[in-house]
């Protein structure tokens, strides 16, 4: 649903109909009439189409322009935040989108504020996935990033799957994040940023019976949204799309 795919060679210059899933996966992205999207095609090609028409049961698009590489990294971030105050979480999720983040998983942990509290000053998050979809509109990504519900720090690690590197900011005593990446390369990565207060410790021994390594972002010490940002920054740098 996050992505926009057809089973058809696409021609720059040309118009496409589209029916059925992504049609669907149009109105997901919030397409209307005049908007700007990119699709990707049956030979994993990506292009830049502006909607021509729309109904309830067809689109027609314009082929623009192609991409010259790839649209989406390769590499799979999944970014599990603990929840900040304010209005971090959406900063977050923003520019997680923006740097081709995967999924962003909210969760509270022992010294985050809970979602109850957050939401009884300015209810927000329902708003979290719209925020992704109108980041992936700016950035001309061709996937919206899931958006999980917040849920409490060890239902999180229990629903993680198997594969893939696990890292978890820790300012106490995390392992260096680029020797890490280079003696654990990997195609997907899950990402642990923690609030304010940082993790406790009992929170980083059950990450790391399930699999997660500390690592630290050098002496200084960061907002988590800052955090989260240069840390999914990074790993696209290091085995990603950028540079």
């Amino acid at each position: 649903m996050g992505r926009i795919i057809l089973n058809e060679n696409v021609v720059v210059g040309k118009e496409i109909l589209m029916k059925g899933p992504p049609l669907g996966a149009l109105r997901f992205q919030g397409g209307r009439v005049g908007s700007l999207v990119t699709l990707t095609d049956a030979e994993r090609k990506d292009f830049r189409g502006r909607v021509l028409r729309l109904s309830e049961t067809e689109a027609s698009i314009f082929i623009f322009d192609v991409f010259s590489s790839p649209a989406e990294s390769s590499l799979e971030i999944v970014l599990l935040q603990a929840l900040p105050e304010k209005e971090r979480m959406e900063l977050i999720i923003q520019k997680a989108t923006e740097l081709g983040g995967l999924a962003i998983l909210p969760f509270q942990s022992e010294k985050s504020i809970s979602l109850m509290e957050r939401e009884a000053k300015q209810k927000k998050a329902h708003r979290w996935q719209h925020i992704a979809i109108k980041a992936v509109q700016q950035s001309r990504r061709a996937r919206v990033p899931f958006v999980g519900e917040c849920r409490p720090f060890q239902e999180v690690l229990e629903n993680l799957g198997e594969e893939g590197l696990k890292v978890l900011l820790w300012e106490k005593g995390g392992e260096n994040l680029k020797s890490v990446l280079r003696q654990h390369p990997a195609q997907r990565i899950y990402a642990m940023v923690g609030p304010e207060g940082g993790f406790t410790e009992k929170e980083v021994e059950s990450a790391k019976g399930k699999g997660f390594i500390p690592v630290k972002l050098g002496q200084r010490i960061l907002r988590t949204e800052t955090a989260a940002i240069s840390l999914i920054a990074i790993l696209q740098y290091e085995l990603g799309d950028l540079g």
